[in-house]
């Protein structure tokens, strides 16, 4: 008997205790089966627990509260977006004017350079006259009227970039005189860095130094019959000044070439001793730089580049050599001095 008590009560308590975990999801409700009670939920369920949520309370409302305007200040605010409005639209129509005055300048510009245009083409285009008033005839006198003018334009035009490509005059000295008053040698100088040095501040502006030696240079080579030319790449408005202060009595300068008797080849100016009138084979150029002088190296006598050193003696040592020089018919060669 006890043991048939002992197995009932068993089974009565593991009955209530024992939870069944079954479930199942059909398409719309869902069934939890536990051992204490059986739940439906719907779409309909869900839908009233969500009406019956509590509404969300809204926290930083209530810990920042907005203030309530006064009357004074809503009319301050009012007035301060009022003038950032008028501001911005004085700028937008500022711009405008602006771009309006951009565009008339455009095209008083474009205008004055047509007309300046077509008085260049009538000026330089017109056929040339003699003294007596006649037409000259030309190679684009048998062309139509507007391309006879400009043809010559552009000739004007390429003439003129030629002034400053090429020498301003086929022979650069005059014809040499009858001996004996016509030295034998040419002695052709660079004046910048073979003779002086030039040096600008903001305090003194340009200054030239003198190398040591140039003027009992120029006595010496002057009076050993070397007829010396000054042939230098600098402007003559600039050169000329000093010169004179050099030579103030002209003694022992013959002549003095500059800028526009060279030739503008790559950016470099080029001295064509071909134009010097002279019998080249007694011709000696002087020079530091050697494109400048790239026509005719074998007449080429290269220095160093002065740069103001005071312990230099290049000049007497070349004062010397010229005179040694001397005692020879013809020049032949090239010879590099180093100093």
């Amino acid at each position: 008997m006890s043991l048939r008590k002992v197995l009932s009560l068993t089974r009565v308590t593991c009955s209530r205790a024992t939870a069944l975990h079954s479930t199942f999801y059909p398409r719309q409700n869902v069934c939890f089966l536990t051992a204490n009670s059986t739940r439906y939920y719907s779409e309909k369920n869900i839908g009233q627990q969500n009406k019956n949520e509590p509404e969300k309370v809204d926290i930083i409302g209530k810990l920042f509260p907005k203030a309530v305007l006064n009357p004074q200040d809503a009319q301050e605010i009012k007035k301060e977006q009022e003038k950032f409005e008028k501001e911005n639209k004085e700028k937008t129509e500022e711009n405008e004017k602006s771009w309006k005055r951009m565009k008339i300048g455009f095209a008083v510009f474009g205008g004055a350079m047509t007309v300046m245009g077509t008085c260049l083409v009538v000026e330089m285009g017109a056929p040339r006259h003699d003294d007596e008033g006649k037409v000259i005839e030309d190679e684009f006198s048998n062309l139509p009227i507007v391309l006879q003018y400009l043809k010559r334009t552009w000739k004007e035009l390429t003439f003129y970039e030629r002034m400053i490509k090429e020498p301003s005059r086929e022979k650069l000295l005059p014809d040499p005189v009858s001996p004996p008053y016509q030295p034998t040698y040419t002695l052709v100088l660079e004046f910048t860095d073979v003779l002086m040095h030039p040096d600008w501040s903001y305090q003194t502006g340009w200054r030239f130094k003198k190398r040591p030696g140039v003027e009992q240079f120029l006595q010496t080579v002057s009076s050993s019959n070397y007829e010396v030319v000054i042939f230098t790449s600098e402007n003559v408005f600039m050169i000329w000044p000093v010169l004179d202060k050099l030579d103030p009595e002209n003694k022992y300068i013959s002549y003095r070439l500059f800028r526009d008797s060279t030739h503008f080849i790559d950016g470099v100016h080029v001295k064509n001793l071909d134009g010097l009138n002279r019998d080249l084979s007694k011709v000696i150029v002087v020079d530091w730089n050697k494109q400048a002088i790239k026509f005719h190296p074998q007449n080429s006598l290269i220095l160093k580049k002065w740069k103001g050193d005071d312990d230099d003696t290049a000049l007497l040592d070349l004062a010397n050599l010229l005179q040694i020089r001397i005692c020879y018919n013809d020049i032949e060669g090239t010879t590099h001095i180093e100093s």
